[in-house]
C-alpha cells in the first residue's frame, strides 16, 4: 500500500535539515522499520508527523494477504513501514526526532537508504504504462501521452488504493464492462478500491455509478480520481451501509471468494430481474463454490479465465425463479 510523494504536511526541516545540498545523485532519504501489524499504524503516523513525503506499508515476511474478511483492511503479521524524506534531511537528526516522538516505547531496529534522483518516480513510471482493455477502453497515467481522441480514456495514477488495471482480475472486469451496453445504465462498483471500474463505466456511457468500499482511503482515492476524469458529478463514493434502497442495472465486484459468497444476498437486493452481475477476485478453483453461492438469485453462466484468476458473469433471476 503506497502514498506517492505529494507534498509535506508537517515539515520537520527546522529540526533535521543539514543546511547543505544533497549529493548530486541523491534526492530521497528512506527510513524503514519492521514492526508487528498492530504497531504499523502508530509508526505510519509517527513518520507522517515527522514530515515524511510518503509512507509505504509493505510485507516484511513474504506473507500474502489473500482472503480478508468483509469490512477489514488486514496487514501482514510483520509489516515494513517505510518513510520517504528529502535528501537534505540529516539521518541522525531525524532518528533523534523520531525517538523523541516515541520516547516511552523507543524505536525498533531500522534501515536508512539514500535513493537516487529517479528511484521512486521512475519505478512507478516504468511499471505503469497505458493499457488497453477491449477495443476502445484505455487506462493511462498522468505522465503518459493520452491515447487517440477516439478512445475512451481513464486517467489514473497508482496510489494507496488498489486498482490500476494491471492485475488480471481488474483487467477482466474492465474488458467485461467495455463489452456491455452501458449507455444510460446505472452501476454499482462494490469494493471500488481506486474507483477504476465505476469511472470506466461512466466514461463508457453509464449515467450514474455508486462506488462502494469499507476503506475510507479507497473512497477518498475514488473521489479524487473521479474529479480527475470529470465524472464526479455522476459518481457517489460511499460506504456499504449507505447503499440502502439503491437498485442498479449492473453490479461489478472485484473482491475475493469468501467475501463474494457472503455478499450474494446483498447484491441480489441491489439488482432487479435481468440486471447484469460480474464478480471477480477469485481463483479458478474457487469458481464452482462461488457460483453455487449465487445460484439462489443469479444465473452465472459465463466465465473468463486469465492466469489463475477468473471472472463470473450472469444475470439476476426474477422473483420465484430457481
Amino acid at each position: 500500500m503506497k502514498h506517492p510523494p505529494a507534498g509535506q504536511a508537517a515539515n520537520p526541516r527546522r529540526l533535521v535539515d543539514t543546511g547543505k545540498p544533497p549529493q548530486a545523485d541523491h534526492r530521497w532519504l528512506q527510513i524503514s522499520f519492521d514492526v508487528p501489524s498492530q504497531s504499523a499504524p502508530t509508526f505510519s503516523e509517527l513518520l507522517s508527523d515527522a514530515g515524511a513525503l510518503a509512507v509505504t506499508l509493505q510485507d516484511a515476511g513474504n506473507e500474502p494477504v489473500l482472503e480478508p474478511a468483509p469490512g477489514t483492511t488486514p496487514l501482514w503479521t510483520c509489516t515494513r513501514v517505510v518513510g520517504l524524506f528529502d535528501a537534505n534531511v540529516d539521518a541522525a537528526s531525524l532518528l533523534e526526532h523520531l525517538q523523541s516522538l516515541q520516547a516511552e516505547a523507543g524505536l525498533p531496529p531500522h534501515r536508512i537508504d539514500h535513493l537516487p534522483e529517479q528511484a521512486w518516480e521512475r519505478l512507478c513510471m516504468d511499471e505503469f504504462k497505458p493499457m488497453r482493455f477491449g477495443s476502445r477502453l484505455w487506462v493511462y497515467p498522468s505522465w503518459a501521452i493520452p491515447p487517440s481522441s477516439d478512445a475512451v480514456s481513464v486517467r489514473l495514477d497508482p496510489g494507496l488504493a488498489f486498482g490500476t488495471g494491471a492485475h488480471a482480475t481488474t483487467a477482466l472486469c474492465l474488458e467485461w464492462l467495455e463489452g456491455l451496453p452501458l449507455q444510460g445504465r446505472q452501476l454499482i462498483d462494490f469494493g471500488c478500491g481506486s474507483g477504476i471500474l465505476a469511472i470506466a463505466a461512466l466514461k463508457l456511457g453509464a449515467s450514474r455509478a455508486w462506488a462502494v468500499d469499507t476503506d475510507p482511503q479507497a473512497l477518498q482515492a475514488t473521489r479524487r480520481n473521479a474529479a480527475e476524469n470529470q465524472v464526479n458529478g455522476r459518481l457517489v463514493a460511499t460506504a456499504p451501509d449507505k447503499l440502502a434502497g439503491i437498485t442498479a442495472d449492473i453490479l461489478v465486484a472485484n473482491i475475493l471468494a469468501e467475501p463474494l459468497i457472503e455478499l450474494a444476498p446483498v447484491f441480489a437486493d441491489h439488482l432487479s430481474a435481468g440486471a447484469w452481475l460480474g464478480v471477480s477476485g477469485l481463483l479458478r478453483h474457487q469458481a464452482a463454490r462461488v457460483s453455487s453461492g449465487y445460484r439462489r438469485w443469479f444465473d452465472l453462466d459465463e466465465r473468463v479465465d486469465r492466469d489463475e484468476w477468473c471472472l463470473l458473469m450472469g444475470h439476476r433471476r426474477g422473483e420465484g425463479a430457481h
